[in-house]
């Protein structure tokens, strides 16, 4: 393999210990990746510059890692874009690895998500399987959102869900095959130079959340193809910045941005008709979802709050389509 440099993007908020954690296993996979990596750790404005930079002197890792305060919290995908502007300013660079801070890259991650992508030219975005905190597997890798899994998300009913589950969001993958999918989780996902030339960074429209779906869906309609490569392993520990998705516990009410972000995937994915359309279609359908949940006793799986929030939220609302999709 050619020598090829790869730079790994941190955004921290509030996680300082998990980000040097983080950075700690990527230094550990330096030497074996077969390739020059160099890290940035950004702080979204979360008051922890001081004690990464602290942590990143103490480690004697300054040669390798930068760090950069953010001058504000702009979210996910503005952390992301000015640790990647960053990157490229410092020299050039080959592929941009995105790598959240409550993850840990187990042995030969990085590089086999570079030799992945370095054996398959036409391919521009690699993403790992991942593995929960203690150990148990979460191999998954998504499909583009659609009219029909918000329907079937909507209405949750078993046989109605096992007959639409092919156009199901979640995909429970293979750990033994590679496989091109719609999109990957943005905790670890490898992305090559000519894919950000293409198309640019992630949308900053998004505070948090389908930032990296979009970010995929732009990239396959530039003709870039997303795989999904279960030999790369990373652990996961999954909603410690905003505590939302957390795996293992009880659904809680989503924040407003969510409902934002979604809104304008739907709109932008789309158009503004359709997406209203499929609004309307969740609006008409989650009231029976829910009576059904009530029925089996089953209410503590609803998100609290989901249908007002959703209203709220919704793009049939004037007022929410001014600017949406831009």
């Amino acid at each position: 393999m050619r020598a090829v440099t790869v730079a790994v993007v941190i955004v921290s908020y509030r996680s300082a210990g998990l980000a040097i954690e983080s950075l700690r296993s990527v230094a550990a996979e330096r030497a074996a990746a077969g390739a020059q990596i160099r890290a940035v750790v950004v702080d979204n404005a979360s008051g922890d510059f001081a004690a990464i930079s602290r942590a990143i002197a103490g480690s004697g890792w300054q040669s390798w890692v930068t760090a950069v305060l953010a001058p504000r919290n702009g979210g996910f995908a503005y952390g992301n874009n000015l640790g990647i502007r960053h990157a490229l300013q410092s020299g050039p660079v080959d592929y941009v690895y995105l790598l959240n801070p409550d993850t840990q890259v187990r042995a030969g991650a990085i590089g086999t998500l570079l030799r992945f992508l370095e054996s398959n030219p036409l391919i521009g975005i690699a993403g790992s399987s991942f593995e929960n905190q203690d150990g148990s597997e979460w191999p998954i890798a998504f499909r583009f959102p659609s009219l029909v899994s918000e329907l079937s998300q909507a209405l949750g009913f078993g046989p109605l869900l096992r007959a639409l589950d092919r156009w199901a969001v979640a995909r429970t993958m293979s750990q033994a095959a590679q496989q091109q999918v719609d999109w990957i989780c943005g905790a670890s996902m490898m992305i090559r130079a000519a894919v950000l030339e293409a198309i640019g960074g992630l949308d900053e429209g998004y505070f948090l959340y389908f930032e990296e779906t979009d970010f995929c869906l732009r990239a396959r309609r530039a003709g870039f193809a997303t795989w999904y490569v279960p030999q790369s392993r990373v652990m996961h520990v999954g909603g410690q910045s905003t505590g939302v998705t957390e795996r293992d516990a009880a659904p809680k009410r989503l924040p407003a941005y969510w409902f934002d972000s979604r809104r304008r995937y739907f709109a932008k994915a789309f158009g503004i008709g359709h997406a209203m359309a499929i609004d309307l279609v969740v609006l008409a359908t989650y009231p029976l979802g829910w009576l059904k949940r009530c029925a089996l006793r089953q209410r503590a799986r609803s998100v609290p709050y989901y249908y007002r929030d959703f209203i709220r939220g919704s793009v049939l609302r004037a007022r929410n389509r001014i600017g949406v999709a831009r």
